[in-house]
């Protein structure tokens, strides 16, 4: 492994290290040099932090611990821009002197009230956005304006326009002279009431739409069809408007409209102007990283321009129509100002929606569902130092197996992959022609095989572009041999139990065997399917279940320093062979040991037998554990304090392993195929940092049920008997490795969640399961200068359960911008703080909880910091921040009052450890639910907006401020944390509701323990009951219910998710508003 991306990651020796391959596997072709070391600010960078200094205030730290997405240090801030920046917003009441511009002016935004001088601008003047109230002179502007939207009711006048001179807006108010354009002016967009003279294209042009049959030159085939006439260079006009003179250009030190630097369009930007000769015989093609320019509209008075054509057969050409990625004439939604500390309600009223990329239509529509691969950043900087000067993180977030309604399927023989970079074939390439197709990561032109002329979908010859590959962003290959080591493996599945006394008395055995009875047909699998066990005290207990016996043969190893399988062949059996033999042993098994007094637990011999007993397939282990392991290989010591303040040094030392033997073990798993899945059901510290290395290493999966017993916790119970149940049956995939590609000029450089990483871009997964979400830190290693879209590519190769070796391919694609309010437009403020959540976890790692802390506040103080200084023209007072990024503070505030980063002295070490897992390997909706819980009255539930979901109705109550102030004792609440789900009764309920949904008579006969909701046949039962089973459904987990009341033990825990108010652990939301606003204005 090269690089120091990985430091903390790939080293030898470090808790979340993983180390030299164990089994390299040669699948894909490794892409050597996208390695890059970590962005400076948030890994490894920083000294453990010593115990905070004493005082009211937790923020003041003494120190300044840099923002995970920070600049370098040579960066600037709060002085004068250099001569290059430029000022994005208007500053009203600035007259700037009447200075003719140079020829690149660049004004973003509109200027009221400013008056510019008549005077006509020189070529290549960039005017973005309108500006109201300025009336311009009707000056004859050059030949070659660029509008890039209609402006209805503006007669244009007879004057030719400039040469190059760019608006790409409506300016209202403004009445340009009737000008006819020149030959070959560009329109992007419908003129209304302009008739459109019908020009015939080439019939060879690569088009959707029926064109007249002229004859074009020879070998013309690109996506655009220009009629054959020489256009002017770098005439691109649509709409003839008189451009109004921007203001003038200067080293502008203070607030103001003035720009500097050369800025073209932002969609045409770095992109050569085509040979006239090649645009006359309609054979310009495009170049590596270059999009063809789309057609226009004709203009009556133009009767020699482009005919505007659909994209070419599908979205499968990229070319046409990129020009939509710039933005909107009017400032976006997502760029309006919030000031935070004036505006309280800020939660929107459903969902919080991910931002769309800024792409065509065509493509957008076929672009990849963002709940399975979405970025932090729906719009990519041009360059590393504007995403540094940004100061958002950016990386993508993934659920490759994601259970879908929808998954097209293709059987083929020869998968079309790019030559050079592997890239599959999907809807973002570029069809040169009907031969060749040019790969959209890395530009090299590939020829189309034979075989894929032929559309299986349609039975037609001759159009590749409809083939299913791209026509869909998410598709799935079953695998020609070629892709296989060995043959597919079988499903295989060895359940490790704990059956010490401990264990015995929580009463899991039962749950355990009668849902593996209940569910033994549903295990995914076909006729190999095999199944075996492992039970373990301070022995190891085997079971040969082979079949002809009457019976299940226990066979005990009490030599765990040196374990060895007693009898090989009969301890994993074909599951339909032997299913009696399997029956029975579960039936008997939690009898065998209901008397036992052994109270050693030798869990590690335990899963070193596992390992040799799956090692020669592979397969899934299953491992159920209630106390921490004390004999044998692998044993621990408690490390838990009591009552310890979460801070200094003795936290992250307990935040780090004990051992190295469950992460080695893992190694060893991975390399072999083999997962580990842990269930921890305990009510004492059981070490589940140095345990979960098992799962975290070998891609499995840690579920953990803190005080769990049978009888004590019937909620534990039913939520551990739901999420097994889900555990059995869903889908699973074996002996898996996932790729990610992106553009040339992007690169990777850290993983989260459960894996091993066996090169630069590849996970080697030993399971894949539909509930593992997975995140990726990225950097911009070169320029990207030429492109004007990117494009990501996740490929999961897995085996099913069925034995088939498959390939499932997300593409997604974004634009690529070169102004920081364009990336600030794109900002998904959900994804941001995921990924925030999981670097903050490694900071707690690898540093310490107070460095994860402080990065976390920096992250949002550099973010709006960035935003005010470099995007904001007119400085207000307040915390300003963009409407699309109002939520970060807040969402920051949640993580920091998460059970994973609160320093509560109440927060037990095992239950940080396991939110900090879930934070880096939940898929983002869930995620989100734990960090920020939906809070909603539920005593006024009505059918007013509901949805209806399978001939039921359900409500869709607002979302409330989590804050004891929503909170009325004359009301019911009900909040949904993900895990779990809280219903609270006010002390003065209307007692209505307590009959007609509790089937109590008042608030004193509601039980402090209630978990579950009687069924009554009342309107108000019927509409919570739908409310909670459909919130129920849209999880893979099943979360609890608890009612409460002031007098429930829970009250105290459920007042701990109302993060808007103070904690011991954090300020109130407005307090923390004030600091941020405190420390961005120093």
């Amino acid at each position: 492994m090269s690089g120091g991306g990985y430091a903390a990651q790939n080293g030898a020796g470090g808790s979340y290290t993983n180390g030299p391959s164990q089994n390299p596997v040669g699948v894909y072709s490794s892409n050597q040099g996208l390695m890059a070391p970590p962005l400076t600010g948030f890994m490894n960078s920083l000294t453990t932090k010593g115990p905070p200094p004493p005082g009211p205030n937790p923020y003041i730290t003494g120190r300044h611990q840099p923002s995970p997405v920070a600049p370098p240090p040579s960066s600037w801030s709060g002085v004068a821009p250099p001569p290059s920046s430029y000022s994005q917003h208007p500053q009203p009441g600035v007259t700037p002197p009447p200075v003719a511009p140079p020829p690149s002016s660049y004004s973003q935004h509109p200027q009221p009230g400013v008056m510019p001088p008549p005077v006509a601008p020189p070529p290549s003047s960039y005017s973005q956005h309108p500006q109201p109230g300025v009336t311009p002179p009707p000056v004859a502007p050059p030949p070659s304006s660029y509008s890039q939207h209609p402006q209805p009711g503006i007669m244009p006048p007879p004057v030719a326009p400039p040469p190059s001179s760019y608006s790409q807006h409506p300016q209202p108010g403004v009445t340009p002279p009737p000008v006819a354009p020149p030959p070959s002016s560009y329109s992007q967009h419908p003129q209304p009431g302009v008739m459109l003279p019908p020009v015939a294209p080439p019939p060879s042009s690569w088009s959707g739409v029926t064109q007249a049959p002229v004859a074009p030159p020879p070998s013309s085939w690109s996506g655009v069809t220009p009629t054959p006439v020489a256009p002017p260079p770098r005439s691109w006009s649509g709409v003839t408007s008189t451009p109004v003179a921007p203001p003038p250009v200067g080293n502008h030190t203070g607030p103001g409209p003035y720009s500097t630097g050369t800025r073209l369009p932002p969609v045409f930007q770095n992109t050569m102007q085509p040979p006239a000769a090649l645009q006359q015989a309609g054979l310009y093609q495009a170049q590596p990283g270059q999009m063809i320019r789309p057609p226009a509209y004709h203009s009556p008075s133009a009767p020699a321009l482009y005919t505007q054509v659909q994209p070419s057969g599908s979205a499968a050409q990229l070319s046409p129509s990129l020009a939509a990625m710039s933005l909107q004439s009017q400032t976006p939604e997502a760029l309006r100002v919030v000031n935070l500390l004036q505006e309280r309600n800020i939660l929107p009223s459903g969902a919080v929606t991910p931002p769309t990329p800024c792409l065509p239509q065509d493509l957008q529509k076929i672009n990849c569902c963002p709940e399975v691969f979405r970025c932090t950043l729906t719009s990519i900087p041009q360059t590393q130092a504007l995403l540094n000067k940004a100061k958002l993180p950016l990386g993508l977030l993934l659920h490759p197996f994601k259970d879908l309604s929808q998954l097209p399927v293709v059987t083929s023989s020869n998968i079309v992959r790019c030559r050079s970079c592997r890239t599959y074939i999907n809807p973002f390439v570029t069809f040169v022609d009907a031969r060749r197709w040019k790969c959209n990561l890395c530009h090299r032109v590939n020829d189309v095989p034979e075989e894929f002329m032929y559309n299986p979908v349609s039975r037609s010859y001759g159009a590749p572009h409809k083939r299913p590959e791209v026509q869909n962003a998410t598709i799935e290959f079953i695998a020609p041999s070629e892709y296989m080591l060995r043959p597919p493996q079988p499903a295989v599945y060895l359940f490790v139990l704990d059956v010490s006394h401990n264990a015995v008395e929580t009463g899991y055995l039962d749950v355990v065997c009668q849902s593996l009875l209940e569910n033994l047909d549903s295990l995914p699998g076909d006729s190999r399917t095999k199944i075996g066990f492992i039970t373990f005290d301070s022995t190891i207990h085997f079971y040969n279940l082979q079949e002809g016996l009457s019976q299940p043969q226990m066979l005990i190893v009490s030599d765990i320093d040196d374990v060895f399988l007693p009898s090989p062949d009969s301890l994993l059996v074909n599951l339909s062979e032997c299913k009696e033999l399997v029956q029975d042993l579960l039936t008997g098994l939690p009898q065998m040991f209901s008397s036992t007094m052994e109270t050693q637990s030798g869990l590690g011999p335990a899963l070193q037998a596992g390992f040799k007993l799956l090692s020669p397939t592979g397969g899934r282990i299953s491992v159920f554990q209630t106390q921490l392991p004390t004999v044998g290989i692998g044993a621990l010591k408690p490390r838990e304090e009591p009552g310890q303040k979460a801070h200094a040094k003795q936290e992250v030392q307990h935040l780090n392993p004990a051992t190295d033997f469950y992460k080695k073990l893992a190694l060893d798993c991975s390399g072999h195929h083999v997962a580990v899945d842990l269930f921890l059901l305990s009510a004492q510290y059981c070490d589940l940092s140095s345990l979960g290395c098992i799962s975290r290493y070998s891609a499995g999966s840690v579920y953990y049920y803190p005080s769990y017993h049978r009888q004590r916790s019937p909620a534990q119970t039913e939520r551990f008997q739901r999420d097994l149940k889900r555990y059995l049956t869903r889908k699973i995939g074996f002996e898996a490795v996932m790729r990610i590609r992106c553009t040339k000029g992007l690169s990777i450089h850290t993983f989260h969640g459960n894996f091993f990483v066996r090169s630069t871009d590849l996970l080697s997964l030993a399971n894949v399961n539909p509930d593992a979400g997975f995140a990726v830190q990225m950097s911009i290693e070169e320029n990207l200068l030429d492109l004007q879209a990117v494009s990501f590519q996740a490929a999961l190769l897995y085996t099913s359960s069925k034995g088939e070796r498959r390939i499932r391919v997300h593409t997604l694609c974004l634009p690529v911008v070169n102004s920081l309010s364009d990336i600030f437009a794109g900002a998904d403020v959900q994804a941001i703080t995921a990924l925030l959540a999981s670097m903050a976890v490694d900071r707690s790692v690898t540093a310490s909880l107070g460095d994860a802390r402080d990065a976390l506040i920096n992250a949002a103080i550099d973010s709006l910091s960035s935003y005010r200084s470099s995007v904001l023209s007119v400085q207000q007072p307040g915390l300003l921040a963009p409407a699309c990024l109002r939520l970060l503070p807040l969402y920051i505030l949640a993580l920091l009052k998460h059970r994973a980063f609160r320093t509560s002295a109440s927060t037990r070490l095992d239950e940080r450890v396991f939110s900090m897992f879930q934070l880096k390997s939940q898929p983002l909706p869930f995620l989100m639910l734990t960090v920020h819980p939906g809070l909603y009255r539920a005593d006024d539930l009505s059918d007013e907006g509901a949805l209806n979901v399978s001939e039921r109705t359900i409500p869709q109550p607002r979302a409330l401020q989590l804050s004891v102030e929503k909170l009325s004792r004359d009301a019911a609440f009900l909040m949904d944390c993900g895990t779990v789900l809280y219903l609270w009764i006010g002390r003065n309920c209307n007692p209505v509701f307590l009959t007609q949904v509790l089937g109590v008579e008042s608030y004193a006969a509601v039980p402090l323990n209630m978990d579950q909701l009687p069924e009554l046949d009342t309107a108000e039962s019927s509409r919570i009951r739908a409310l909670i089973d459909w919130l129920r459904e849209r999880r893979p987990f099943h979360p609890v219910l608890h009612v409460i009341r002031d007098e429930s033990p829970l009250k105290a825990e459920f007042l701990q998710y109302l993060i808007e108010d103070l904690s011991e652990s954090a300020l109130s939301y407005y307090e923390f508003l004030l600091h941020l606003q405190q420390q961005i204005c120093k």
